[in-house]
């Protein structure tokens, strides 16, 4: 099913090239040497609905997930909203997946995403690096439910119910040295069966990090499901990160490796558009994207035009985080 949101209050999609035309490798790496993004010609490269590859339409057959018998998990009744659920069908086919194309209809080629084996890696400055399989790793994870409100860069917002664990039990389980001060998070790299990391203009893999203060604060979910099911392949499944306070260009997904370092990383779309996707990336309604006012935003499935909220309503939580940095407009963007 092909949904239409209104964006009547968004700029107009005839004031972006598509990025079929005005992306290729020469040009990414002409412009990035200069050290900056000619962004009035290169349109919104995080967030383009042009049709996928012929190769990345055709849905494949996906393989049954093993961790379906663990679902429905217990809610955690702490994490409330004020906002109606998001219809399941809208938040699992309106998905941003670059692995498998820009298209925002990208579910049915995301289905080609093989979920086993899946190996996660564990390393850097923790006491002992190792390697574990998803299902062990999910036996000994304390699953619960969450619901949260999730913000796109691009204005559009859900509400879902994410299952998982919090980020701060695989922290715990890594025992990172003191001297660690950020996450590294990394996504598969397969070609072969994600077409989309064929482009060469992209620096793959997908790459996200958070500082370790925030990797442990309480909201910092990975999510492993999905509306009381295993986590749809279009969402990140196996493994994504859940951080919803900032926007969702951070939660990166199906995640293979969580690197601890003392080096800031440097992320997906920072690498591409620095000027424009930042490493902070929280939601803040006074400050603006480069190219469009982050005031307002609108719930999938409805034309409502609703005020944005400063890190996205979770302050309580995080604000703590950037005392400080509050007047610093990187530290929204």
């Amino acid at each position: 099913m092909l949904i239409k949101i209104k964006r009547g209050w968004e700029l107009p999609e005839a004031a972006a090239t598509p990025e079929c035309v005005y992306v290729n490798r020469r040009q990414l790496l002409k412009t990035m040497a200069l050290g900056s993004i000619a962004v009035g010609s290169i349109g919104l490269l995080a967030g383009c609905d042009e049709a996928p590859a012929p190769e990345a339409q055709a849905a494949a057959t996906p393989q049954p997930d093993p961790s379906a018998d663990l679902y429905p998990v217990p809610r955690n009744p702490a994490y409330t909203i004020s906002r109606p659920l998001t219809d399941e069908k809208l938040a699992t086919t309106y998905n941003n997946f670059y692995e498998f194309g820009s298209s925002k209809n990208i579910w049915q080629a995301a289905q080609a995403l093989e979920i086993r084996p899946w190996t996660v890696a564990i390393s850097g400055m923790v006491e002992q690096p190792m390697e574990i399989g998803i299902d062990d790793l999910l036996a000994k994870m304390p699953l619960e439910e969450r619901l949260y409100r999730h913000r796109c860069v691009e204005r559009w917002s859900m509400t879902v119910p994410w299952s998982g664990f919090p980020l701060r039990a695989l922290v715990e389980m890594a025992r990172p040295l003191s001297s660690a001060k950020y996450l590294k998070m990394v996504t598969f790299e397969d070609s072969k069966m994600a077409p989309g990391q064929r482009a060469a203009w992209y620096p793959w893999p997908y790459v996200e990090g958070l500082t370790m203060a925030e990797a442990t604060n309480e909201l910092s979910f990975i999510a492993t499901g999905l509306y009381g099911k295993p986590i749809p392949r279009q969402n990140g499944a196996p493994l994504r990160l859940a951080v919803p306070w900032k926007y969702g260009f951070k939660s990166v997904k199906s995640i293979v490796s969580f690197e601890f370092t003392d080096t800031q990383p440097v992320s997906f779309w920072e690498t591409i558009l620095g000027n424009e996707y930042g490493f902070w990336a929280n939601v803040n309604p006074e400050v603006p994207h480069p190219r469009w006012s982050q005031a307002y935003e609108q719930p999938l499935g409805t034309d409502e035009k609703v005020p944005t909220q400063i890190y996205n309503g979770y302050g309580s939580y995080v604000a703590d985080l950037y005392k400080g940095m509050e007047d610093q407009e990187r530290t929204f963007m």
